[in-house]
C-alpha cells in the first residue's frame, strides 16, 4: 500500500448517537461522515464490525464474515417498507451515553423478526436478497445454521452441543436445517440488511473522499461459525479440542502473561492448501473496507502457543509462523494489499522485516512516547514516513485521562517536548501528531472532544463494562471541525 499523506478519526459505529440505545448504520453515520468532510479528514477508522458474543467485544465474534445485527438501522427498514411506525413503538428506555448490550440485543432482535415477517410477504427486494445469498453462500450457510443451532441449545458454545451437532454430522445438520428453515432464513436476511446498509455508508464516505479503515483480528473466537465449520485449519485434536491456544508471554505489565484462549492456526495445513482460508478472509475484508488494520501482526512471524488447559500464559513457547509465504500467496491472488500492521508491544527485527518487506505501514502511539529516553521509537523525531501515528487507540485511556493521570514531573516532560508550558494539551498533542512525517495520522473522537477517562472505550483484561461509550450529536461542533480542518491544511494532510 502506498498511502498519501492523510488524517482521520477513530470511531466505532456503536458510539454514534441516535435512538434505540446504540449507534447504527443510518443517518447519524452519514452525519458523522459529513463532519469528517467538513473537518477536512480523509480517513474513518472503525473496530471489527462482526456479530459480537459474550462480553460484547468486537474482537470476539461469531463469524469473521457476518456483520453485527445490532448495528442495523431500524429507520432505514421503515423507509424500505419493512417496518411501520407502530412496529417501532416501545416502552423500553435507552441510555444515550452508554450501550446496554443485553437490552439492545433483545429489542433489536424482536424488531428485526417483525421486518423479516414483512419481507417474506414482499417481492420488492427479493432479487437483491437472492443475489446476496448466492454470492455469499461460502460463509453464509454455515453462519446462519450455526447461529440457529446455538439459539436452539440456549446459547451454549458449540463444543457443549450434542456430538452429532458438535462434529457437524451431515445428516443431523441437514435435518436441523429442514426443520428450522425459518430461523436460518432469518439470519441470512439480517446479514443481507446489514451488508446493504454498510455498503451504503461506505459508498457515501468514498463519495466524500473518505476511506474506511477496517480492523481485522489475527485470531478468531473459539465459539464461532469459522471454527465450528473449519476445524481442520486450527490446532485441534481428534475430539476437536484445542491442543494449544493463543496468548502473549509474561512481560513488564504482567508476570503471568495474557491468556487469550483463541484457537491457534494449523499453519502446516494452511500452507499445504495454499492459504486459501486466509485469502478468502482478507478478500472479504478488502471488499468491506478500503484499508485493513491487522491486529497483533507479530503473530504472522511467530506466535505464543500456550498448552490448552493452562490457567496462565507462563508455560507457552514461541513458534514460527509462515508470514512471508502467506502474504506472498495472498498478494499473488489479490494484488497490492492495503494493510496496516498493528506492530505494538515487544517487536523483533524479524517482525519489522516482515512488515517492511511487504511495505505495510506500522503504528506509532504518542501515549507510549514519553517514557524512557530520546531514543524511544514512539517519539516523533524517530519516525519514518511509512507509519500511522495515533494519540491513542481503543485500548488506551483518552488523551486527557492519560495526561491527567501522569505524575507532575511526567507532565512536565511531555510539555517540554512540545515546548508548551501551558495551553490545551489535547490540541498540542493532536497538532504534534499531524505535524509528523508519518503518512497517516488518526485520533479517537474522544481526544478531539477533549473527554476524560469516563469516555474510554476499553480497558484490556477487564471482562465487562467496555465498548459502551457514545457521543451526542451536539458534541460534533463546527468549532472542532474548523480547528481540525485548519491544522490538517497546515500540515498538508
Amino acid at each position: 500500500m502506498k498511502p498519501t499523506r492523510s488524517s482521520g478519526i477513530l470511531l466505532h459505529p456503536t458510539s454514534l448517537p441516535g435512538k434505540y440505545g446504540i449507534g447504527s448504520l443510518g443517518l447519524h453515520a452519514l452525519h458523522f461522515i459529513d463532519f469528517l468532510h467538513l473537518a477536512g479528514q480523509k480517513l474513518w477508522q472503525v473496530l471489527p464490525m462482526g456479530h459480537t458474543g459474550y462480553g460484547d467485544s468486537p474482537y470476539q465474534c461469531f463469524s469473521i464474515f457476518a456483520g453485527n445485527p445490532i448495528l442495523i438501522d431500524l429507520e432505514s427498514l421503515k423507509d424500505d417498507g419493512l417496518l411501520d411506525e407502530t412496529d417501532l413503538e416501545h416502552k423500553e428506555t435507552f441510555d444515550d451515553e452508554k450501550v446496554d448490550y443485553g437490552k439492545v440485543i433483545i429489542f433489536k432482535n424482536k424488531i428485526l423478526l417483525r421486518a423479516f415477517a414483512k419481507f417474506g410477504n414482499s417481492h420488492l427486494l427479493h432479487d437483491a436478497y437472492n443475489l446476496f445469498v448466492d454470492e455469499n453462500q461460502a460463509w453464509l450457510d454455515d453462519y446462519a445454521i450455526f447461529i440457529a443451532i446455538k439459539e436452539h441449545f440456549g446459547g451454549n458454545p458449540w463444543w457443549e452441543w450434542p456430538d452429532a451437532y458438535r462434529f457437524r454430522q451431515p445428516e443431523t445438520v441437514a435435518r436441523f436445517a429442514k426443520r428450522h428453515a425459518y430461523a436460518i432464513a432469518f439470519q441470512k436476511f439480517v446479514q443481507y440488511v446489514f451488508h446493504g446498509q454498510w455498503h451504503r455508508v461506505k459508498r457515501y464516505a468514498n463519495e466524500k473522499g473518505i476511506s474506511i479503515v477496517g480492523d481485522l483480528p489475527l485470531y478468531v473466537a473459539h465459539d464461532s461459525a469459522d471454527v465450528w465449520s473449519n476445524h481442520q485449519v486450527f490446532q485441534f485434536d481428534e475430539k476437536r479440542k484445542p491442543t494449544h491456544v493463543a496468548g502473549v508471554p509474561p512481560d513488564y505489565f504482567s508476570s503471568t502473561g495474557q491468556l487469550w484462549g483463541n484457537p491457534l492456526y494449523d499453519w502446516d495445513y494452511m500452507q499445504e492448501h495454499d492459504f486459501v482460508w486466509w485469502t478468502k478472509r482478507l478478500q472479504a475484508s478488502i471488499a468491506q473496507y478500503d484499508i485493513v488494520r491487522i491486529d497483533h501482526f507479530r503473530g504472522f512471524e511467530a506466535y505464543w502457543a500456550v498448552p490448552h488447559g493452562d490457567k496462565t500464559a507462563q508455560n507457552g513457547k514461541w513458534v514460527e509462523a509462515p508470514g512471508e509465504k502467506l502474504f506472498e500467496a495472498i498478494a499473488a491472488r489479490l494484488g497490492e494489499l492495503p494493510i496496516i500492521a498493528e506492530d505494538l508491544g515487544v517487536i523483533t527485527e524479524e517482525v519489522e522485516a516482515l512488515r517492511d518487506d511487504f511495505g505495510f505501514p506500522g503504528m506509532k502511539i504518542l501515549q507510549f512516547a514519553f517514557g524512557g529516553n530520546a531514543e524511544n521509537t514512539y517519539l516523533p523525531h524517530n519516525y519514518s514516513r511509512n507509519f500511522v501515528v495515533y494519540t491513542g487507540t481503543h485500548d488506551n485511556d483518552t488523551l486527557k485521562g492519560w495526561f491527567d493521570d501522569l505524575k507532575p514531573q511526567e507532565q512536565l516532560s511531555v510539555r517540554d517536548y512540545i515546548d508548551s508550558k501551558t495551553g490545551n494539551i489535547n490540541q498540542k498533542l493532536i497538532r504534534l501528531a499531524w505535524s509528523t512525517v508519518a503518512d497517516m495520522a488518526i485520533i479517537p473522537l474522544q481526544d478531539l472532544m477533549e473527554l476524560g477517562s469516563e469516555a474510554r472505550m476499553n480497558i484490556p483484561g477487564t471482562p465487562s463494562g467496555n465498548w459502551q461509550w457514545r457521543y451526542q450529536q451536539q458534541q460534533l461542533t463546527h468549532d472542532k471541525a474548523a480547528w481540525l480542518r485548519h491544522i490538517t491544511k497546515i500540515y498538508n494532510r
